[in-house]
C-alpha cells in the first residue's frame, strides 16, 4: 500500500494501459478518479471498487479545458486534495504524411499533447498550494525515435517529452515531480489482430524478445508516483524491453 490515501487522476482510464494504471494505483491504496471519453470508464471504476479499491469515474474530453477542470474539481470536492496526475489519454491516426489529412494531424496533437497541457494546467494549482505532487505523462518510444506513418503521433509524443522536462523545471521548487514513461510495443486490442508473422517481426526489434503488458507500464507509474522516486524528476523512463536501446 505504497500510495495509501493519496488521490490520483488517470485520463484515458476506460481500457488498456489506462485501466491497468488505475487498477494498480488503487491496489496500492490510492483513491483514483478515472476519466475517459467513453462511458466504459464507469464499468472500470465499478470493477476497481468491487475488488476492494476506491475510485470514482467521470466522462470527459481532455481537449476541453472545462472537462479537465471538472475532473480536478471532482477530486478536490470529494477528497480535498490531489496528489497524482497520470496523463494517459491518447490516440493514433496513422498514415504517411503525403496522405495524412489535416483533421488527423489535429486530432492526434489535440488529444495527445494539448490534452496533457490542459489536464496539467487544471491540476497544478492545488498541487502548488499543497507544495507536493507527482505528474506522470505517458509518452512513447515513437516520440524518441520516430516511425514511418506516424508523423502526427511522433510529434505529439515528442512534444509530451519536451513538455515534461519543462514542467519539471517550472514546478520543482514547489516539490512537484514531473516525469514521463515511454512504452514500447504493448499488448493491446490493436496488437491482438496482428498476424503471427507481424508479431514476430515486431519482437525482433525488442532485446527481451516479447511484447510488453499494460501492467508493466502500470508498475512504472506506481514507482514514479511513490516515495521511492523522491529524487527523480524531468526523466523519461522507457518501458520497452530494450527496444530503443
Amino acid at each position: 500500500m505504497r500510495l495509501a490515501n493519496e488521490v490520483a487522476i488517470v485520463t484515458g482510464a476506460a481500457r488498456g494501459i489506462g485501466k491497468a494504471i488505475a487498477t494498480k494505483l488503487a491496489a496500492e491504496g490510492a483513491i483514483v478518479v478515472l476519466s475517459d471519453v467513453s462511458n466504459d470508464v464507469h464499468e472500470t471504476s465499478k470493477e476497481i471498487n468491487q475488488n476492494g479499491g476506491q475510485s470514482v469515474a467521470i466522462v470527459g474530453n481532455v481537449t476541453k479545458a472545462e472537462d479537465c477542470e471538472a475532473m480536478v474539481k471532482l477530486a478536490l470536492d470529494n477528497y480535498g486534495r490531489l496528489d497524482i496526475l497520470v496523463n494517459n489519454a491518447g490516440i493514433t491516426k496513422d498514415n504517411l504524411l503525403m496522405r495524412m489529412s489535416e483533421e488527423d494531424w489535429d486530432a492526434v496533437l489535440n488529444i495527445n499533447l494539448k490534452g496533457t497541457y490542459l489536464c496539467t494546467k487544471a491540476a497544478i494549482r492545488s498541487m502548488m498550494k499543497q507544495r507536493s505532487g507527482k505528474i506522470i505523462n505517458i509518452a512513447s518510444v515513437i516520440g524518441e525515435i520516430g516511425n514511418t506513418g506516424q508523423a502526427n503521433y511522433a510529434a505529439s509524443k515528442g512534444g509530451v517529452i519536451a513538455f515534461t522536462k519543462t514542467m519539471a523545471k517550472e514546478l520543482g521548487s514547489r516539490n512537484i515531480r514531473v516525469n514521463a514513461i515511454a512504452p514500447g510495443f504493448i499488448e493491446s486490442k490493436m496488437t491482438e489482430v496482428l498476424s503471427e508473422e507481424a508479431k514476430s517481426n515486431l519482437t525482433k526489434a525488442i532485446a527481451l524478445g516479447f511484447l510488453g503488458k499494460p501492467e508493466y507500464v502500470a508498475d512504472a507509474v506506481v514507482f514514479l508516483a511513490s516515495s521511492e522516486s523522491a529524487y527523480i524528476t524531468g526523466q523519461v523512463l522507457n518501458v520497452d524491453g530494450g527496444m530503443v536501446m
